[in-house]
């Protein structure tokens, strides 16, 4: 599984034949200068919720590519009022099953309106199941109990978990959400991109070693295979 990162909570996950891309915010983002938002490709845009520091490029990114935006009902029904063609409403809890594999909208503690200050539904999370692997991507969220659930109907191969403190998860939180979701490695996000969320990467790269997990902070415009 081939994941490209972006910057914030963004990454392009390709899955066989198909592109991923999740909460897209990358042109306002000084660190992510370097990349070309228009060369991005994605089938799917999978959107947490609707904070501007997840939803910032993901009409331009759809129109580019006539993706499909996967998201709560209230943000989804934004994107259609806005043009976009391909859209696929959900709720918490539920699933739906797409070329790729199936998605599930699990829950998040967080916050969520669009950018105009529309009401976008609750925050969530996404697990995706394919094929070869499953993994969980937590959107913007508190430690929550919720987390236990996942492994009860899922086999994690990875997270993708925010670690950034103040509006998320610290590390610290996180890894006791990767041993709630029963992974041993993940990949951390929503990290450095605000002086509120900067993180000292040695520190929490240590914390995690002594905890036994192996935490992936990778560079804007990397590609990993996992």
């Amino acid at each position: 599984m081939e994941i490209t990162y972006y910057g914030q909570s963004c990454f392009l996950i390709k899955i066989g034949g198909h592109s991923v891309l999740f909460d897209p915010f990358i042109s306002p983002n000084e660190l992510a200068k370097d990349i070309d938002v228009d060369s991005i490709k994605a089938d799917y845009i999978l959107l947490s919720h609707g904070h501007q520091d997840h939803v910032h490029d993901a009409e331009r990114i759809a129109r580019n590519n006539g993706s499909t935006i996967v998201s709560t009902f209230e943000i989804a029904t934004w994107y259609g009022e806005k043009g976009i063609e391909k859209t696929h409403p959900m709720n918490v809890g539920g699933k739906v099953t797409l070329p790729f594999g199936t998605v599930k909208m699990v829950t998040a503690v967080h916050s969520s309106s669009l950018p105009d200050g529309t009401y976008a539904g609750v925050a969530s999370g996404f697990v995706v199941e394919t094929e070869s692997k499953a993994f969980y991507f937590a959107g913007d969220t508190a430690l929550t109990y919720d987390m236990k659930l996942i492994p009860e109907q899922f086999d994690l191969d990875f997270a993708l978990l925010p670690i950034g403190d103040n509006f998320t998860m610290d590390i610290h939180d996180a890894l006791i959400a990767a041993d709630f979701v029963q992974v041993d490695k993940f990949i951390g996000m929503h990290y450095d991109t605000f002086p509120y969320i900067a993180i000292d990467h040695e520190e929490v790269k240590e914390v995690a070693q002594m905890a036994g997990k192996e935490l992936i902070l990778m560079e804007i415009g990397q590609t990993i295979n996992l």
